[in-house]
């Protein structure tokens, strides 16, 4: 792999699967699967062209990492949210790396009708879910296409492990989630 950009974005990529699968008990004291066939692992996905099915897929999650200094949240969202579909995953997020930071830090964007679909899905109040799992607002004018919500990595996984514990997710193990 020569080019730079891709061998940072491939590192950042394999580090939020590392660190999902770790918070979320998926592997071993050395990052081996504790049940390799487990469709609940976070894995990296294969690049599928135009029909792109994102970088992560974390059941029911398919994140698109991002380690740029250029910012575009609003158009990597939905590009995520694209992916998803491509996927048959229900929810498209952004994951981007901050700078000096370790991977816990990373941002997680996620639009409103995505927020609003997994708060939804939680059965849990407005200020509840936005508290429980640290979301910030970001308004953007007045085009509310542009407005999306952010929380870090680590509140996310604490998500993703509610979501799967709470919420039928068809094909993931409840026994090792």
């Amino acid at each position: 792999m020569a080019n730079p950009n891709k061998q940072k974005g491939t590192a950042w990529e394999s580090s939020i699967r590392d660190y999902l699968n770790s918070f979320l008990g998926l592997v071993d004291e050395h990052g081996a699967f504790l049940d390799p066939f487990n469709s609940g692992n976070v894995r990296r996905a294969a690049q599928e062209g135009a029909r792109d099915v994102g970088d992560i897929h974390a059941v029911p999650f398919v994140l698109e990492a991002k380690n740029t200094t250029a910012t575009a949240v609003p158009t990597w969202i939905r590009q995520a949210e694209i992916e998803a579909v491509h996927a048959g995953f229900p929810f498209g997020v952004v994951v981007r790396k901050v700078r000096g930071s370790g991977v816990a830090m990373g941002r997680v964007h996620v639009s409103v009708r995505t927020w609003t679909r997994i708060r939804l899905a939680h059965g849990m109040p407005t200020d509840e879910f936005a508290a429980l799992y640290g979301w910030s607002v970001s308004l953007r004018g007045l085009d509310t296409s542009r407005w999306y919500l952010t929380t870090t990595l680590r509140d996310f996984a604490h998500l993703v492990d509610d979501y799967r514990r709470n919420v039928p997710v068809a094909g993931v193990s409840r026994a090792v989630c």
